[in-house]
């Protein structure tokens, strides 16, 4: 294939032989049990699984079979997945209905790499932002930067919304074992006021630093909540707008913008326009993840996301992690007809890696046409969710073990717990192995009645068994392992994009409830009865909510 024609493959996924050949597979293996595979090759767990840039992929409780695998890779060889990946790597526009390169592989590579954007270099680029940033950092450590009073910075307020903010977050909290114990972090996304009023509870104005971080820095939600910070800082600090300006960053492809709201140009820092949102924890947006772990740190995790990088590129798509993620989520999608996989990480500080996952899965690949604009053959994109373990046992599972729903799992643990408490880690992996078997094997009628359990009861105390799952075991949670992570999961979905010859980069449907909700705006905002234009429900939603707003008022 030339080294432009990646995206030239016109035919729907449904028509590609590959295809045809997985669906008269399938209604052949739909019904084997995990029970008959295991038991006709006791080597299948030694044989089904992959491991690459310090992972260690477990697949062999998924309802396949190695021809299940090999055609699955042959669908992906003709969906032309290598060409694909090398257009991205090699920053072709890939995005194109944005007509921009996906270059966040580009945000972690090494100095000295060239990858090249519209005649330029962007490597530089990045390491310059990177330099800028760890300067930055060590000056607010150290004590040098200061805030208006000559206090020093104690608390980090990160305002985004989107991969502006469950990125830094999720990599804050993730990390924590890692971080500065001087500094405290929060992170403010949501429009709702009370969730302003929780981020500035408690902390002292003149310690405070706030980092607005938008692509765009025009998102309605981030600009909103900044200039409340910016009054609120004011406010407290009796003194005029300049006086906050040591209080506040950016983080922003728009430099202009963000110079408009009043932020110095020095305090800016850059990401680009081939950078999307949800794939930017990379970039500047990863700023207050530098500020708590320190540059070092932070370059440990890069160098993670780049080994998973390479890996990606360059592995066999058997022995590829993502690859194999990626088409086995195919293979429960579009085969199964599964309509949502559960993320289940078996570690405390990786409370919000599901909500991330979330994110990643469902803005990229929830699209209903393809990258020539025709309507999609295949259900895209299953609805991502789960939680910690063992919370989620005590919460879900019974859902996973007993439901009706096939749900596909993916179970996260690690050999060495961040912090070892007696035998707390050995029951965490043996509550972890455990479910996997459960899910997998279940308990037959039998096994219940040799139990000595009642007839009537039986039914009850069966486990159908055959809930697939995944398990990803890495030694230890550290910034390298967490950057191999989200890398893996980054090219997963990638594949999957690919597979169903959709754009994974761009997010337009996230732009028309926007555009009527500033509409909307204009009628709540007005002094007078408006005349409104909407459908019923809407505009009686609207009078009722303009209405029952007055009654204070009035009886004040």
């Amino acid at each position: 294939m030339a080294a432009r024609d990646w995206s030239v493959n016109r035919t729907a996924p449904t028509k590609r032989t590959a295809w045809n050949a997985l669906q008269i597979h399938y209604k052949k293996v739909r019904h084997l049990h995990l029970r008959d595979l295991f038991a006709r090759d006791p080597l299948r767990g030694e044989r089904m699984n992959a491991e690459g840039a310090g992972l260690f992929l477990d697949y062999s409780k998924n309802r396949i079979t190695y021809q299940t695998l090999r055609l699955l890779i042959e669908l992906a060889e003709e969906s032309g997945l290598q060409a694909r990946i090398d257009a991205m790597f090699r920053g072709e526009n890939v995005n194109i209905t944005e007509k921009h390169p996906a270059l966040h592989i580009a945000l972690r590579t090494p100095k000295g790499t060239s990858i090249i954007v519209d005649g330029k270099n962007v490597v530089p680029q990045v390491h310059a932002v990177l330099d800028r940033m760890a300067y930055f950092c060590g000056r607010v450590l150290s004590g040098d930067w200061r805030g208006h009073t000559g206090k020093q910075i104690r608390t980090v307020i990160n305002i985004g919304i989107g991969g502006s903010h469950l990125g830094p977050m999720l990599a804050t909290e993730a990390l924590r074992s890692y971080a500065d114990s001087s500094l405290t972090f929060r992170f403010l996304a949501n429009l709702d006021s009370s969730a302003f009023i929780e981020a500035v509870r408690d902390v002292d104005p003149a310690e405070t630093l706030f980092v607005i971080s938008s692509k765009t820095f025009k998102t309605i939600e981030t600009v909103t909540n900044a200039r409340a910070a910016r009054e609120w800082l004011v406010s407290k600090l009796g003194g005029t707008e300049d006086s906050a300006s040591k209080h506040f960053v950016a983080v922003s492809a728009n430099v202009p913008e963000a110079a408009h709201f009043g932020i110095g140009t020095p305090n800016i820092f850059e990401f680009w326009d081939w950078v999307g949102g949800r794939y930017s924890l990379c970039s500047a947006v990863g700023l207050p993840l530098m500020l708590a772990i320190g540059p070092k740190q932070f370059g440990q995790m890069l160098e993670g996301f780049h080994q998973m990088d390479m890996h990606y590129l360059a592995t066999p798509f058997d022995r590829n992690l993502p690859v194999v993620m990626g088409l086995l989520s195919i293979w429960y999608s579009d085969l199964f007809g599964s309509q949502s996989f559960a993320v289940l990480p078996y570690e405390h500080y990786l409370a919000r890696f599901p909500a991330y996952i979330q994110q990643l899965t469902m803005e990229s690949n929830g699209k209903q046409v393809t990258v020539i604009g025709t309507d999609v053959t295949l259900q895209t994109a299953p609805v991502c969710w789960g939680e910690t373990g063992t919370n989620g046992q005590h919460s879900f599972f019974q859902l996973l073990h007993q439901g009706t729903a096939l749900i596909p799992c993916d179970f996260i643990a690690f050999i060495d717990p961040v912090h070892p408490l007696g035998n707390h880690h050995d029951l965490l992996m043996a509550n972890a192995f455990a479910q996997t078997a459960a899910l997998a094997f279940g308990k037959t009628a039998d096994q219940v009645k040799v139990e000595g359990t009642p007839e009537w009861l039986v039914p009850h105390r069966v486990f159908p068994g055959n809930r697939p799952s995944n398990t990803i075991l890495a030694q230890q949670l550290t910034p390298h392992t967490f950057g191999e992570l989200i890398a893996l999961y980054e090219h997963s979905v990638y594949t999957q994009g690919v597979i169903w010859n959709i754009n994974p980069f761009d997010q337009w449907g996230v732009e028309l409830g926007k555009d009527v909700a500033r509409s909307i705006m204009s009628y709540l905002e007005n002094t007078e009865e408006p005349v409104l234009e909407y459908d019923g429900s809407t505009n009686a939603l609207i009078r009722r909510y303009r209405a029952m707003r007055k009654e204070p008022d009035k009886a004040a």
